[in-house]
């Protein structure tokens, strides 16, 4: 099982940017992003079901980021707007037979969002 995320980059503040994640191996009910900053605790961002398409956002985010699904390429998207340099942070795309809102079961590697004032 692999989560493949890309999308990453320097942007500057007020920007858009989106983040895509593929999981290969198998498919998942629940595939979301959380973030990580230097010095911060790892938060949940935004969460999707594959079933019914249900989201899920982190109060941070809400209202800016969206977050989609394309089951067929069993792959995520992360549409972020209007991004601020508090946004700043490596990005984990992660994955769960369950959910992923709380503990996910698989992880990917990081990638990073630099947003600069």
């Amino acid at each position: 099982v692999q989560l493949q995320a890309s999308g990453g980059g320097l942007v500057q503040a007020g920007d858009s940017l989106r983040l895509s994640c593929t999981a290969s191996g198998r498919t998942f009910s629940s595939m979301g992003w959380f973030r990580q900053s230097p010095g911060k605790e790892r938060e949940f961002v935004a969460a999707i079901s594959r079933s019914a398409g249900i989201t899920y956002y982190g109060d941070s985010v809400k209202g800016r980021f969206t977050i989609s699904r394309d089951s067929a390429k069993n792959t995520v998207y992360l549409q972020m707007n209007s991004l601020k340099p508090e946004d700043t942070a490596v990005y984990y795309c992660a994955a769960d037979p369950i959910t992923v809102r709380y503990s996910p079961g698989y992880w990917g590697q990081g990638t990073l969002v630099t947003v600069s004032s």
